[in-house]
């Protein structure tokens, strides 16, 4: 079916993006060359679209295309999860490459087969509605990156609205701008690009449930193609972009529309449009969903005033999300028992050298990156800890670090950097008792009732503060929801009642053991 209603809004913003400094990229400033990925895949036959910014967006050069990309995909640390469904920026690269960076770089080193890339059309003649290459490749100074044929074909088939139009994709530069990023960490990939015309709710849905029909079984990853808030002031794009991510991690795409609805309507300066990409997000969220994704990871967050090229008084949002499938650790007795091992002879080797000791395991559960606390604590009742003063207790909510290195950072650091203590002595390790405790990734909470005393830790954020307390706090101090909340802001610095003026709110879970 074609939708003509949303066209104008897509040739407005392809109108003032020829005055956006995020969409014109000036040349990349010069970087070490280094080889570019020695795999070429064999390019199906047929039609090969060639490149329409190299050289402008991002360079033309290989060797300093290659350099720029591992600069960018070497500043980052991934966090744990394999990504069912991305979505990355598509601005020139000294705006929007680092934060691209961090989706991309999940991908690293997994075993993903094809990337199917949705954006919308940004120029005419646009989709109608849905377009899709089904042949050949794309052109990119590292290679052509070819297209998977038969996945392509498969989602033309899959619905009528869905249609290979050569014409709809030349010129445009949304998926082109993230083939150089899928050509370096995954040279083997394979594409199927798709542009959307429209992102009207009947042509999400015709996407969404073609895709859902065709990727079951494949090693596949979704990538939404999309930049944030169009030209509105630095400060503001902070504002509104916040909302549009604080939409994404509800994991809900009614709720991302309404949002984005919302924000538009609240008369923001130079504000044109919340996500270029407001339909190919949408897809993505509902493809990754019935694929499995259950959590939702904000990677990162940019604007092109970040740049030095930037202007703050006029800025486009970047962000990086990652939609993946969650697995708890299986934190066996004897992996519980190496983890305390572990915590009690890193304390004792750092307070007797300085040094945290060197440790060596192929376990994988223990070399997977987690977030963790290590809690001390003395007195009380060994096994249940109740009664027990607390004498230090920090902790790494980000998964981006192997689990036992984690372990040992943060009881070094419980051990002599929590502020409200003095550090520990020698003489007094033996008299505490160790706790530790291995966290779920975060989870948006927009909802307090969905808050479970004794099943989920919370972090609160709020005008610059933030508070975080762990699931068996409560238990430990009879506290009932409310009571919980209040804390929490306490803890953050803030006044008890804080927690009722709608702030940042994520719960977690945590597997907690500690030594008897």
């Amino acid at each position: 079916m074609e939708s003509g209603v949303h066209y104008p809004k897509l040739l407005i913003l392809f109108l003032l993006a020829l005055l956006l400094p995020a969409c014109a990229a000036p040349a990349a400033a010069p970087a070490t060359p280094t080889p570019t990925a020695p795999f070429s895949p064999t390019v199906p036959p047929g039609r090969v679209r060639p490149a329409a910014v190299a050289g402008s967006w991002y360079p033309g050069d290989p060797d300093e295309l290659a350099a720029m990309v591992d600069g960018f995909l070497g500043a980052v640390k991934p966090v744990d999860g394999e990504p069912i469904a991305l979505v990355v920026p598509h601005a020139g690269y000294v705006y929007s490459g680092p934060v691209a960076a961090y989706g991309f770089k999940q991908l690293e080193g997994g075993d993903c087969e094809v990337a199917v890339i949705v954006a919308a059309d940004h120029q005419p003649p646009l989709s109608r509605p849905i377009s899709v290459w089904a042949e050949g490749g794309f052109e990119t100074p590292l290679g052509v990156v070819p297209v998977d044929v038969e996945l392509a074909e498969a989602l033309v088939a899959a619905d009528p609205r869905i249609t290979f139009d050569p014409a709809a994709h030349e010129g445009e530069h949304p998926i082109e701008i993230e083939l150089p990023f899928l050509r370096r960490v995954c040279p083997r990939c394979r594409i199927v690009p798709v542009l959307m015309g429209a992102d009207d709710e009947e042509t999400v849905a015709a996407l969404a449930d073609a895709l859902l029909s065709v990727l079951p079984g494949r090693r596949a990853v979704v990538i939404a193609s999309s930049d944030l808030s169009h030209y509105p002031r630095r400060e503001d794009a902070v504002q509104v972009d916040g909302a549009t991510l604080a939409a994404i991690e509800s994991g809900d795409p009614a709720t991302v529309r309404a949002t984005m609805a919302a924000s538009m309507a609240m008369g923001v300066p130079g504000l044109v449009t919340c996500a270029c990409g407001e339909g190919p997000i949408l897809v993505t969220m509902r493809v990754a969903a019935g694929l499995g994704a259950d959590t939702v990871t904000v990677l990162r967050y940019a604007n092109s005033a970040d740049s030095p090229y930037g202007d703050p008084e006029r800025v486009v949002g970047y962000g990086a999300v990652m939609f993946w499938h969650y697995e708890p650790p299986d934190l066996t007795e004897a992996r519980r028992g190496e983890l305390l091992k572990l915590a009690r002879t890193t304390i004792a080797q750092y307070l007797a050298t300085g040094r945290i000791p060197n440790y060596e395991t192929d376990d994988p559960v223990l070399v997977r990156r987690s977030g963790a606390f290590v809690t001390l604590k003395k007195g009380g009742n060994p096994s249940t800890g109740l009664g027990a003063d607390l004498r230090g207790c920090v902790g790494h909510l980000w998964a981006d670090t192997p689990l036992y290195r984690v372990v040992q950072e943060m009881a070094v650091a419980a051990a002599t950097s929590d502020a409200r203590f003095p550090p520990l002595t020698t003489e007094e390790l033996d008299e505490v008792a160790i706790e530790i405790s291995v966290l779920s990734p975060l989870r948006r909470i927009t909802d307090v009732q969905q808050i479970e005393i004794g099943v989920h830790g919370l972090v609160l954020v709020k005008s610059g503060h933030e508070g975080v307390l762990l699931p068996q706090v409560p238990v430990e101090r009879g506290w009932d929801r409310k009571e919980f909340l209040e804390n929490l802001c306490l803890k953050a610095g803030l006044p008890r009642d804080c927690w009722a003026n709608r702030p940042t709110l994520y719960a977690f879970t945590a597997t907690v053991f500690g030594e008897e």
